[in-house]
Formats: C-alpha cells, sequence, structure tokens
C-alpha cells in the first residue's frame, strides 16, 4: 500500500485531461491515486470548494467530517481537515482518530440541526463505499443529513476543477497539527447508539434471546458493532474484527478482485461459512450504509429482505401516519409495488441513487426508502428522520428486531410474500454501447418503443422520467404485468445495464432480456 501512499501525494492531476478533473457520480468522487483520480490536489480542491459553497449558502454551523478504513482514507481525512480548518469551519471529527460510518455522520447532522441552531450543520465522509482497497472517495452531505443533490455536486464540481486547474495555489490551507487542535471531537458512536431505540425495538432483541453474529468486513461499522456486542441482552458476536487497508482477509468477489460486497455471496463468504453459530448474522461494507442479512438459507438477496422490511414496517409501526409513501429506486423488485399495494400504500418510484429519497425521509413524507443495491434507511418509531442517507446498521438490526416480533427469520418472512403476491426472478447484465449509443440514452422518449407487447404480455407503460417524482432516468423502463426491463448507460465504462426481473420465471426472464435487447438495438 506504501506506493499507493505515496502516488496520492506525488501524482499531479492533469486538470486538461478529462478523466483526471474532479467528477462527482451518485456517490461523490471517486478514484485511484495510481491512476490520477484522487490524488491529494482532487482533496484540496473538493474541501475548498465545499468551503465556498457553504459560504454561498450561508452554511454557518459545523461540518462533521468521517472516514473510512480505505488505504487513500487517511490522507484524504488530513488534507480535507487542513483546508476546512484554514476557512475556519468548526468541523467535528472523533476521538483518537476512530472511523465514521456514513450513517453516523447523518445522524450526527440531523441531530444537531434538530436544535435549530442559528447556523446549520452539514458533513463529508471520506469513503469509496465497497470499492476495492485501492480506491478512494469522498462525498458531501447538506444540512438535510443527506447526499447532495445534482444542483449543489455540479456547483462543487466545477468550483473544485477551476482549483484543480489552477495547481491548487488558491486553496487555503493548514498544517495538520494545528487543523487538528482547532477540530472538536465528537462521539460520534455513543451518540447514535444512545438514539437507536428510536428507529428499532432493541428490547425485543434484548428479551429474544437471539443469537447475533457481526461482520463488519474491516469497516465503520466495527465500533459500533463492538459497543452493542458490550451491552448487556444484546448477545452480538463480532465475527471478524480486523482492520487492513488492503483488505487481505477478504475473500475475493465473483470477478476475482477484493471488494467489501456485502450483497455478493463470494464477498460474504466468511460470514457464510459460520452463519450456523448464529440465529441470524449481517455485514456491512466499509462506510456501512448497506447491509448484507444472513440466515440458516444463505445471504438474502437485497430486493428480497427490502420487501419484508417494508411489509413488516407498514404492519408494526402504530405510530406511523397513513399518508406515508414508501420510496424504491426504479431498478428495485416490483414484488415491492405488491407489498405496498397490499398495504394500502402509495409507492413512490425514483431514478437510481439514494439522493432522491432524501426530501422525503428528510420531510417525513416517505416511511422508507431502499434502493436494490442494499442501501436504505427509514423512519423512527414515531414517524420522524432518522437518517437521510443509507443506514446499513439500522437495517441489519431490524431484520433481528423482524426475527425477535414475529419468530420468522428473514428469508420465512420472504417466502410467505412469495405465497400471497408470486415469485419474481430477477437479473442485472451489462451490453456494449458505444459512447453515440449511451449518449442516445438520454435523448430517448417514450414514443420511440413502437412494440405494443414484450416476452408476449402487453407493455403497460413506458418510462423515461421517474413515475415518482417525474426525474430523468437517463435511461428507459419498458413493463408489463408479468414483468418490466429497465436499462440505462455506464457513467464510466462502454456498457450500458439491462436490469429485468419477471414473474413467471427463468425462461420468461431470458426472453424479456432477449427481446430488450433487440428493442433498445433499435432505437440507439
Amino acid at each position: 500500500m506504501q506506493n499507493l501512499l505515496d502516488a496520492f501525494y506525488a501524482i499531479k492531476p492533469d486538470a486538461s485531461v478529462a478523466a483526471q478533473r474532479v467528477a462527482f457520480g451518485t456517490s461523490g468522487h471517486r478514484g485511484s491515486a495510481l491512476k490520477s483520480t484522487f490524488n491529494e490536489w482532487h482533496i484540496l480542491s473538493i474541501a475548498q470548494a465545499v468551503a465556498d459553497y457553504r459560504a454561498q449558502a450561508n452554511i454557518g454551523g459545523p461540518l462533521f467530517l468521517g472516514q473510512d478504513t480505505h488505504a487513500l482514507s487517511q490522507p484524504a481525512w488530513e488534507t480535507a481537515l487542513q483546508v476546512l480548518a484554514a476557512n475556519n469551519i468548526d468541523v467535528r471529527i472523533a476521538a483518537g482518530g476512530e472511523v465514521t460510518a456514513t450513517p453516523l455522520v447523518s445522524r450526527a447532522i440531523l441531530s444537531f440541526n434538530a436544535s435549530e441552531p442559528a447556523g446549520q450543520a452539514d458533513g463529508l465522509i471520506i469513503t469509496p463505499s465497497h470499492n476495492p482497497p485501492e480506491d478512494g472517495g469522498i462525498k458531501y452531505n447538506t444540512p438535510d443529513g443527506g447526499p447532495a443533490d445534482s444542483d449543489v455536486t455540479g456547483w462543487i464540481e466545477q468550483r473544485a476543477n477551476e482549483y484543480l486547474h489552477n495547481g491548487c495555489t488558491d486553496v487555503k490551507r493548514l498544517d495538520i497539527s494545528t487543523a487538528r487542535t482547532q477540530a472538536q471531537e465528537y462521539d460520534f458512536v455513543a451518540e447514535y447508539i444512545a438514539q437507536l431505540g428510536q428507529v428499532v425495538d432493541l428490547q425485543a432483541i434484548r428479551n429474544s434471546g437471539l443469537k447475533l453474529g457481526a461482520d463488519p468486513m474491516g469497516g465503520t461499522a466495527l465500533p459500533v458493532w463492538q459497543a452493542l456486542g458490550a451491552e448487556a441482552g444484546m448477545n452480538i458476536s463480532v465475527v471478524n474484527q480486523q482492520v487492513d487497508p488492503a483488505f487481505a482477509f477478504m475473500p475475493p468477489d465473483h470477478d476475482g478482485r477484493i471488494r467489501m460486497d456485502c450483497s455478493s455471496t463470494a464477498a460474504m463468504a466468511n460470514l457464510l461459512k459460520v452463519r450456523d453459530q448464529f440465529d441470524i448474522a449481517f455485514g456491512n461494507d466499509p462506510d456501512a450504509d448497506r447491509h448484507g442479512i444472513v440466515d440458516s438459507a444463505g445471504l438474502m438477496n437485497p430486493n428480497h429482505f427490502l420487501c419484508v422490511c417494508v411489509d413488516y414496517l407498514l404492519t408494526h409501526r402504530p405510530h406511523w401516519s397513513a399518508t406515508l409513501k414508501v420510496g424504491k429506486t426504479l431498478v428495485t423488485s416490483s414484488m415491492m409495488d405488491r407489498v405496498v399495494q397490499a398495504n394500502n400504500r402509495e409507492l413512490y418510484e425514483v431514478p437510481v441513487g439514494f439522493k432522491w429519497f432524501v426530501p422525503g425521509l428528510f420531510n417525513a413524507e416517505l416511511a422508507f426508502g431502499g434502493e436494490e443495491s442494499a442501501g436504505a434507511s427509514f423512519l423512527t418509531l414515531n414517524g420522524k428522520p432518522w437518517t437521510t442517507d443509507k443506514d446499513g446498521i439500522v437495517l441489519c438490526l431490524l431484520a433481528a428486531e423482524i426475527m425477535a416480533v414475529t419468530g420468522l427469520k428473514p428469508s420465512e418472512y420472504y417466502a410467505r410474500l412469495v405465497q400471497q403476491h408470486g415469485n419474481p426472478v430477477y437479473r442485472r447484465i451489462d451490453a456494449p454501447a458505444t459512447p453515440a449509443q449511451k449518449a442516445a440514452f438520454k435523448q430517448l422518449t417514450a414514443d420511440r418503443i413502437q412494440a405494443s407487447q414484450l416476452a408476449g404480455s402487453d407493455i403497460t407503460a413506458v418510462h423515461t422520467r421517474a413515475p415518482g417524482n417525474g426525474a430523468a432516468i437517463g435511461g428507459i423502463k419498458v413493463c408489463t404485468e408479468q414483468g418490466w426491463f429497465a436499462a440505462r448507460p455506464s457513467g464510466t465504462e462502454d456498457i450500458y445495464k439491462i436490469y429485468a426481473e419477471s414473474f413467471v420465471g427463468e425462461e420468461h426472464l431470458g426472453q424479456l432480456i432477449n427481446e430488450a435487447q433487440s428493442l433498445l438495438s433499435a432505437v440507439l
């Protein structure tokens, strides 16, 4: 890892090269120091741009600064702190250099701002999420506690690239020792755990006697699970307490790369080997915004578990308003649609990206927001915002609550939903796409789809904008009563992604995908 750390400081990105510029995707700016895409200059420019944004947006409260366990996170965290402190920002950091999970930062922002101070708080989190060990990432959370929307990230990105173009000569910076002295320590873990009873029925978990296992996968959930494991009655065993920036303890993912993806059976192999020791076990990715749920049947499909969560929450949160909607991304299973309808609630379907749920969760209009990649959050027991960013820890605890209250393992609960609503099969594939074809996705309109049927069923809807909020999806979704497909281009590779689901079976799913590719080849 030393060559990676050396490259972080030594390599100076060239702002005239598009690949080396600051670029905010759905989860902030990500890259690798060895590829000139995540280096000291990137962090200097982004941190100064965030300071500038705060000034023009009149955000005058503290900034909560977190980091995960990737090798590049510590130097990036120090660099960001130097810039923020030089701009006289009140930075709150974890005591003793402890790592800080994404949901803990979101919760800290909302807790502070709930007291209606004169200056609102926001946050920066240094993390590339579940990406490989050589990657780095940084994302900005606004005073609503959630990931910044496109308008904000676009502003920051443009300003950051101006600094980058000028070699960061205009960036303010203090030495690290002075910056640390100016920052205030905040006990993220203790504050988060003290409030957990507001969102999950911890007493039901304690009373159940369930034996729980937790695998932080070398990430920021470790201090949280350690603290919860020390509490009387929680009965949580942390199965892996290793922290290694190289993540050498991780089994390789399906493609042979190290990736801390808690929704992958390959990456979760260590926990799956010991699942028989627990009634239920769970894992988190390095910044703990995702969850992986394991019971005796194995690792749950994220789509399946989200449906279990929604059905359970809508029937076990008596203080929630009947007008609350349920949020899902448009590539999340349509089993969710059926569960929501059966509970007489309204579905709120949005494009890919958790940022689309932030306003609804913040304003307590969405009971739940979830996406197919194992990210979700939901309201407190009394219908207030908990986090407006993904909270993998709370989703894991909810799995324990569900089993404690219903006596059903999550996989058994899903089996009951299948009996009620059908048994969908779901797949995502990648298909090659030229830059011109990728650009054509953005120009697609519903009337370009001339077909009236898809895989033997009448087409009931064609979407290029999400039904929930009307936002452009950057692609297309075609629906029938028995299945659907959605397609959108990759932001980084010459491919497009096809998501498809069938309530008929595997053969029908294959037909859906084949016909989807034929339809798309005709219009791109």
